[in-house]
C-alpha cells in the first residue's frame, strides 16, 4: 500500500521529533550577583532607554521570558546553594551568609548529575559558597575577599590553584569561558557550563570605558524613592539599606595617601554605620540622598552594561561556532536587588524588587521566541528543570519541580499557584528582621518574627509598589485566615515547620564563616562595629 504525502510527512516529523529529543542540548548556564529586572531593558522601567541591555533582550527576543521567578530566600549564598541543590536552605543546611558556614560539598548538586551522564562541565566566575565546587571538569573562581572577589585584577582559583590576573572580572571570565569552548573541552560531548559574574554586586566598579557614561545627566529616580515606610516602620523603616548607608568607598571617595590596614578600611567603610553621612558638604539631607543615589545607580548600570557586553560576546561565539542552535541558555541572578525603590538599595526582603528574579530562556526550535511567562516559579525549581532538559533522569530528591513544559508552552493544571519564602539573617548586614511568607499572583502575606512579632499584608493587584500593609483591614481577614492556613501548608511540605523560637536559634547560630580571616578586606565587620 502506498504511503499518503500527508502520512508521510507526519511520519517525518515524528521522527524528526524524536531524534532531537535524543540529542542532548548544550547548557549554558548565566547568573550575575544582584542583577534584577529593573536594570534589564527587556523588563521595561525607567532605565530602559537610557541603559539598554541589549544583548539580554535578544535572548527575551529570542526565547521566553519570566515575570514571576522567585527566590526562596533572597541572599547571595543562600539562593545559590538552593539553585544547586533543587531544595530550600532548611534541607540544604545554608541559611545566611553572615555566620552561615560553608556549603557542605558532600552533598549532591545538579552538576554532579549532569558529570556522572556524560556531560563536560565548567564553571567560570563567582562561587561564593566557601567550599570547592564539586561535580565540574574545570573551574576558575573568584578566591578573595572571602569568595565574594574583586572587580580589577583579581584572584581565581584555577583547578585548586590561585592565580592572580590583570584586567576587569567581567571580561575575565568571558575570557575563561569561550577559552574553555574553544580549547578546553572535547567537542564530541555535549557541555554545561556555569558563568557567574560578580556585577553587579557592591562596590559597583565599573569598567574604565563606562565610568564616566552618564556623567551629565540626572537619572530618572523611582516612584517610591521616597517611601516613609508608613505602617511598616519596624520593618521595612528599620533598615541599614537606605540611600544613608553608602560608604565612602560606594560613593568612590579618593583615599587619603599613607592610610595603613585598620585605618584604611575604617575610612574606606566610613558611612555604613548610622549617623555616618557621606554627602559634599552644603547639602540638605534630601539633597545628599539624591546625590548618593545618582552615584550608585550610574555605576551599578555600568556594571551592567559590561555583563550585557559579556552575554553579547557568548552569543556571538555561539553563532560563528555552529553551537546556537543545540545549545540552552539561562540568564538569571541569584535574586532581585533594589535601585532606589523605597528608598533601599541590597534585597534580602519579601517585597517584590529583591523576591523577583530576573530569567530569561532561549533555546532554539524548542522555547518559542518573544515569549513571556507569568507563572510562580522558585530558584528550587531551576535544577530539576535544566536535567529534565537535558533528558537527564535522576534517582535524587528535590523539593523543586521541573518547568519543562512550562517552557514548552504548556503549564500543568497542578502547577503551584504559590510560593514559601524565609530570611533568616540578623542584624549583619543591613539590619533586615528575619521573616517568612507567602507569595500568591495576588497577595504577598509576611511574618517578621525575631525580635519583634509583626504581620504584613500587601494587596498586589491594587498596590503592586507594596506601599500599604493591609494587615488589619477588616476587608480583608478572610483572606488573610486562608493565605495562613496555605502558608502552614507550604511549611509542612517543605519540613520547615518549626516554632519562632527555633527559627531564632537558626539567626543567632554561629555556622562558621567562608572568609578567610587573613583577608583583611573581611574584617571590615568588627570595624564597623567596635565601639
Amino acid at each position: 500500500m502506498m504511503t499518503s504525502c500527508k502520512e508521510a510527512n507526519k511520519t517525518q516529523a515524528v521522527n524528526e521529533t524524536k531524534e532531537l529529543e535524543s540529542i542532548q542540548p548544550n547548557i549554558i548556564y548565566i547568573m550575575a550577583d544582584d542583577l534584577t529586572t529593573q536594570a534589564i531593558s527587556a523588563y521595561g522601567g525607567i532605565y530602559k532607554d537610557i541603559a539598554p541591555t541589549p544583548n539580554i533582550d535578544r535572548l527575551a527576543d529570542e526565547g521566553m521570558l519570566f515575570q514571576d521567578v522567585l527566590c526562596t530566600n533572597a541572599i547571595c549564598g543562600p539562593s545559590r546553594a538552593s539553585i544547586l541543590t533543587g531544595n530550600y536552605s532548611n534541607k540544604n543546611g545554608y541559611y545566611k551568609n553572615e555566620s552561615g558556614g560553608k556549603f557542605d560539598k558532600s552533598q549532591w548538586t545538579f552538576p554532579q548529575e549532569f558529570q556522572k551522564n556524560g556531560y563536560q562541565t565548567s564553571l567560570f566566575g563567582k562561587w561564593h559558597l566557601g567550599t570547592e565546587p564539586q561535580g565540574f571538569d574545570d573551574y576558575k573562581y573568584h578566591n578573595s575577599a572571602g569568595q565574594q572577589g574583586n572587580y580589577w585584577d583579581p584572584i581565581y582559583n584555577e583547578n585548586g590553584k590561585d592565580i592572580k590576573e590583570k584586567g576587569y572580572a567581567t571580561n575575565l571570565s568571558t575570557d575563561f569561558a569561550i577559552n574553555w569552548l574553544e580549547s578546553g573541552r572535547k567537542k564530541e560531548a555535549p557541555f554545561m557550563m556555569l558563568l557567574q559574574y560578580k556585577a553587579p554586586h557592591r562596590s559597583w566598579q565599573p569598567e574604565s570605558k563606562y565610568e564616566q557614561l552618564w556623567e551629565d545627566i540626572e537619572m530618572p529616580y523611582p516612584a517610591t524613592f521616597d517611601d516613609d515606610y508608613k505602617g511598616r516602620e519596624k520593618t521595612a523603616g528599620d533598615t541599614e539599606m537606605t540611600m544613608d548607608y553608602f560608604s565612602r568607598r560606594d560613593m568612590k571617595y579618593v583615599e587619603p595617601k599613607n592610610l595603613t590596614g585598620k585605618e584604611k578600611l575604617a575610612w574606606a567603610f566610613y558611612g555604613a554605620k548610622k549617623e555616618e553621612i557621606v554627602q559634599p558638604k552644603g547639602m540638605s539631607a534630601h539633597e545628599g540622598k539624591k546625590w548618593r543615589y545618582q552615584t550608585y545607580i550610574k555605576d551599578y548600570l555600568a556594571c551592567v552594561k559590561s555583563v550585557d557586553d559579556n552575554v553579547g560576546r557568548i552569543l556571538d561565539y555561539l553563532d560563528e561556532n555552529n553551537l546556537t542552535e543545540n545549545t540552552i541558555i539561562v540568564l538569571t541572578s541569584d535574586q532581585g536587588f533594589y535601585l532606589g525603590d523605597h528608598g533601599f538599595f541590597d534585597k534580602r526582603f519579601i517585597y517584590e524588587e529583591s523576591l523577583r528574579m530576573p530569567f530569561i530562556v532561549k533555546y532554539p526550535k524548542k522555547v518559542k521566541s518573544k515569549t513571556i511567562n507569568e507563572d510562580i516559579i522558585t530558584n528550587i525549581d531551576f535544577a530539576p528543570t535544566l536535567l529534565d532538559l537535558a533528558n537527564i533522569n535522576t534517582e535524587q530528591k528535590m523539593q523543586g519541580k521541573s518547568f519543562k513544559s512550562i517552557l514548552m508552552g504548556n503549564t500543568p493544571k497542578d502547577w503551584q499557584q504559590a510560593m514559601y519564602y524565609h530570611y533568616y539573617e540578623f542584624p549583619y548586614w543591613h539590619h533586615v528582621q528575619p521573616h517568612y511568607g507567602i507569595r500568591t499572583q495576588n497577595y504577598t502575606l509576611a511574618h517578621f518574627y525575631y525580635n519583634i512579632d509583626l504581620w504584613e499584608l500587601y494587596d498586589l493587584e491594587k498596590d503592586p509598589q507594596q506601599m500599604n500593609n493591609i494587615i488589619n483591614d477588616e476587608a480583608y481577614s478572610n483572606t488573610i485566615s486562608d493565605l495562613k492556613i496555605q502558608l502552614t501548608g507550604l511549611m509542612k511540605k517543605y519540613e520547615n515547620n518549626k516554632s519562632l523560637d527555633e527559627f531564632r536559634v537558626i539567626t543567632d547560630k554561629d555556622f562558621g564563616s567562608i572568609v578567610d580571616q587573613k583577608d583583611n578586606e573581611m574584617s571590615v565587620k568588627d570595624i564597623l562595629n567596635k565601639e
